[in-house]
């Protein structure tokens, strides 16, 4: 398991972070196996199934290469039992005082953000890294490219309505590190536990390169 990541290290390990919903526990440790062996090393497990907690632990157990965290954290006492299931980060879909002020070393948060009074309220708890959701419903890259200029310290992940074919477009701006996404996690291919194929997804998305 790797501990004591900055936001910076954990946003930075990867092009694409996976957003994974997992509902059969059983399933947790071979999904994360098939996307570290593709490439994607860093995994946000959603808070949106009775599993979600479970999964965590396991994966942060069984599957040493993954730097695994939650999403879908909505409140301090998410956030608390998710530092105790052995997760390295959390993500916010957004933030509230209560939600920043909850933040620890040991397992960082990435509060979410839409506006630019939500993000001034992020720099001014102290944060510089930030997830930027719903990405494609709130502006997607202009968004992104108009914040920089007031906002030059920030750094993002975006996420939300994200496709291989778009990634590209905001991994090139300079202030986004990585994007999230689930387009390599077919619910056709979950279902059928086809973790073959989702390797193959993760290797894909794993190459992906910012738009020239």
């Amino acid at each position: 398991m790797t501990t004591s990541l900055t936001p910076d290290q954990v946003l930075r390990a990867a092009p694409i972070i996976p957003t994974i919903t997992i509902d059969n526990l059983d399933d947790a440790v071979p999904f994360a196996r098939a996307l570290v062996d593709g490439g994607l090393r860093v995994l946000e497990i959603t808070l949106r199934t009775p599993a979600a907690m479970a999964a965590i632990t396991r994966i942060a157990r069984e599957v040493p290469d993954a730097i695994v965290g939650a999403g879908t954290v909505l409140t301090p006492e998410h956030y608390e039992a998710v530092r105790d299931s052995g997760a390295v980060f959390a993500i916010s879909p957004g933030s509230s005082l209560e939600l920043l002020r909850a933040n620890a070393v040991d397992c960082p948060l990435i509060p979410g953000v839409a506006t630019a009074s939500e993000l001034m309220q992020g720099l001014n708890a102290g944060f510089t890294h930030f997830k930027f959701f719903p990405a494609e419903a709130s502006g997607g890259t202009t968004w992104l490219r108009a914040v920089q200029g007031p906002f030059a310290e920030a750094r993002f992940c975006p996420t939300g309505g994200i496709s291989a074919d778009t990634a590209p477009n905001y991994l090139a701006l300079p202030n986004v590190l990585t994007v999230g996404g689930s387009w390599m996690m077919p619910k056709d291919a979950v279902a059928a536990r086809d973790w073959d194929r989702i390797r193959q997804l993760a290797a894909q998305a794993a190459a992906l390169h910012p738009a020239k």
